[in-house]
């Protein structure tokens, strides 16, 4: 018996799934599908989907999405890791805010949360996440 696969999403790519104007619009839908076809499981950090949603709301003044893509989130059959006291203090030892204003706590907190339950891959487009040795799931959906 084979281990099913484990993706931990990021914000872009929540934002790219409600957002049909976003470039990764489609290939996000894309990996989604494949990867539900797979068997493949996607968890959430809760603060990814406060970014993301805070995303739709701000940076794209859409504050009907904003809620929409929130109301999702209220599904049982999502599943959330509610981000806690150790994943900050972990998170905390990736993030470097004189590095780049494009990787966030956010993103350190999806890196732990990936590192926490040993992921296959996390869904983003933020090459930053290879140069923490982490598995993009465009690729991982690229090698099955």
């Amino acid at each position: 018996m084979h281990k099913q696969l484990l993706v931990i999403a990021d914000a872009d790519c929540i934002v790219a799934q409600s957002f049909a104007d976003d470039s990764h619009h489609k290939a996000t839908l894309a990996l989604v599908q494949k990867l539900h076809k797979v068997g493949g499981h996607i968890l959430f950090p809760s603060t990814a989907i406060a970014e993301a949603v805070t995303t739709l709301q701000r940076k794209f003044s859409n504050p009907h999405l904003a809620a929409s893509t929130l109301e999702l989130f209220t599904d049982p059959s999502i599943d959330i890791e509610n981000v806690d006291q150790e994943i900050i203090r972990v998170a905390k030892k990736l993030f470097n805010p004189n590095a780049s204003k494009h990787n966030t706590l956010f993103d350190c907190i999806v890196a732990t949360v990936a590192k926490k339950h040993t992921a296959d891959a996390i869904l983003s487009f933020d090459d930053w996440y290879n140069k923490l040795g982490f598995t993009l799931a465009a690729d991982l959906m690229d090698s099955l």
